[in-house]
């Protein structure tokens, strides 16, 4: 896949991701009965507003503190992140991306019923994880999001999978090779072992050698004193933990994180020469 259907959606040819982490979503052990759906909405609100105001390409929302995380996941959980998202659509004025953990069909269905641009997921390859064996199918996965007429969605590839050991004993940058060829990605995303832990900037460089017409993003991890080692290598990144107050995964973005974070991050793509165009949501 070449950089340009990438740099179409983002508006740069190195995007920053900001996440939204939703709160524990209903039926999973952390959700917070007592706030229900109206402290979900109003949480997420407030990181939106946080991110946007920085200055960020692109969001994300994700469902992190839905642990332990599923393989497949009720469809109570999907339900509820369309619905926070619904409520917030009319305030999004970035791209924005869904991600459920660990489902890439909920992912897409989401997408689907929200109008978001992109997913992240786990699509290819097999693992030993935390929560069992998984093998998920990005064939099914792909065939999903056309049958709902999402041909225009981005498919994120994570090809090196948190709180999991791949089983796969071809490297790193091999197994991203071959993903490209037989998965058709949108992007390669490289992680660090669990979230909020950064890939190694070795890893990130070998798979970006390794696919040179496309994109590559460090996927976890990325810090304020990081994010221009990353940007000089990588196609873009995605970040949370770093933004959050005392860089914590699980409290609130902490608006002068996310906008120092920003800041360095424009500095240097200037440096890199990262172009920007007009991004669309």
């Amino acid at each position: 896949m070449s950089l340009s259907k990438f740099t179409t959606l983002f508006g740069t040819a190195k995007p920053v991701i900001g996440m939204i982490h939703l709160g524990a979503l209903p039926g999973t052990p952390l959700h917070d009965a007592d706030a229900g759906l109206e402290g979900l909405v109003s949480a997420a609100r407030a990181d939106l507003m946080a991110l946007s105001e920085a200055g960020f390409d692109a969001v994300m929302f994700g469902n992190e503190n839905d642990r332990p995380y599923e393989l497949s996941v009720d469809v109570a959980s999907t339900a509820t992140m369309a619905y926070v998202i619904g409520r917030l659509r009319a305030e999004i004025d970035l791209p924005f991306g869904v991600n459920v953990l660990w489902d890439p069909m909920a992912s897409v269905a989401l997408a689907a019923a929200t109008g978001a641009g992109f997913i992240r997921e786990i699509l290819t390859g097999q693992y030993a994880s935390d929560m069992g064996s998984w093998a998920p199918d990005a064939g099914k996965a792909m065939r999903y999001r056309d049958r709902l007429g999402r041909r225009d969605l981005l498919m994120l590839y994570n090809v090196s999978a948190e709180f999991a050991h791949s089983l796969d004993r071809r490297s790193l940058p091999d197994r991203a090779r071959s993903a490209v060829f037989s998965s058709i990605p949108d992007a390669v995303l490289v992680s660090g072992q669990i979230t909020g832990e950064a890939a190694a900037l070795q890893d990130l460089k070998a798979v970006k050698d390794a696919l040179p017409d496309t994109p590559v993003m460090a996927n976890t991890g990325v810090r304020l004193d990081t994010v221009a080692d990353v940007l000089a290598v990588a196609d873009g990144c995605i970040v949370g933990s770093a933004l959050k107050v005392d860089g914590i995964t699980w409290n609130p973005i902490d608006p002068v994180r996310a906008r120092d974070f920003m800041d360095r991050a424009r500095q240097s793509r200037a440096h890199t020469g990262a172009s920007v165009t007009q991004g669309s949501v």
